[in-house]
């Protein structure tokens, strides 16, 4: 039994000798990498995603902007315009469209500009507006679209430079080593990363601000009816 144990204890002290070289040899791993060396470790890809990111912020705001400023309207306004209308007055109905800044007011106004004629010509007259008012709303929508798609691929393309200098570094060597691999390939997907980080953002920020649009386009449709249905009621004596 004795034997045995001290079999089993040489094996153990030479497994433990073998090991403590391998593990010595091992590199330092590092714990945590901050933003700022991400990015300063991710080539000068990042500075054209970092312009597309700026832009997409700035178009993102300025369009919520306009959006919030074009679908504010006063409740009571169609019930004014209907009261007017129906009282004849129509230049008091004009100034308050005109007093009234949003896309709804001024479809009205011009659907007002138009009575007298065929109810066909006032219905073109404001939906003419209407699309006007849309093209507004949805100015600059486009470039969001596509910061969306091109930022992924100036993320990618930066990883795909990454990769060929790395193979060309690879190839001027005598021997293959891991180390210039996995500690060149981690930093140029550093810029796939930021490519799509900001195309997911910028693709987020698009289709929020068309629901937005889409539901400031609801409320237009919705009282351009109102107003062709009241032109329809017969007058109250």
């Amino acid at each position: 039994m004795s034997l045995l144990l001290q079999i089993t204890s040489g094996l153990v002290d030479t497994a433990s000798q073998a090991a403590a070289p391998l593990t010595s040899a091992l590199p330092p791993t590092e714990s945590s990498m901050s933003l700022w060396d991400m990015a300063s470790k991710g080539g000068p890809i990042l500075y054209p995603i970092a312009i597309l990111s700026i832009l997409a912020f700035y178009i993102f705001f300025e369009r919520l902007f306009v959006i919030a400023k074009f679908s504010r309207l006063d409740q009571n306004f169609m019930n004014q315009i209907r009261d007017q209308v129906h009282q004849g007055n129509i230049p008091a109905a004009r100034s308050l469209c005109k007093a009234t800044d949003s896309p709804v007011a001024r479809m009205i106004d011009k659907g007002l500009a138009r009575l007298g004629k065929p109810i066909r010509d006032i219905e073109s007259a404001i939906e003419n507006q209407g699309k006007l008012e849309v093209f507004l709303m949805e100015k600059n929508m486009g470039f969001l679209g596509t910061i969306a798609g091109i930022a992924p691929m100036f993320g990618f393309l930066g990883t795909i430079f990454g990769v060929i200098k790395i193979f060309y570094q690879i190839s001027l060597q005598s021997s293959l080593e891991i180390d210039t691999i996995s500690g060149g390939l981690y930093v140029k997907m550093i810029s796939s990363g930021a490519g799509l980080l900001v195309g997911m953002i910028a693709y987020s920020f698009y289709h929020y601000l068309m629901q937005r649009i889409d539901r400031v386009i609801n409320k237009m449709e919705i009282s351009a009816v109102q107003f062709v249905d009241l032109l329809e009621e017969p007058v109250k004596p």
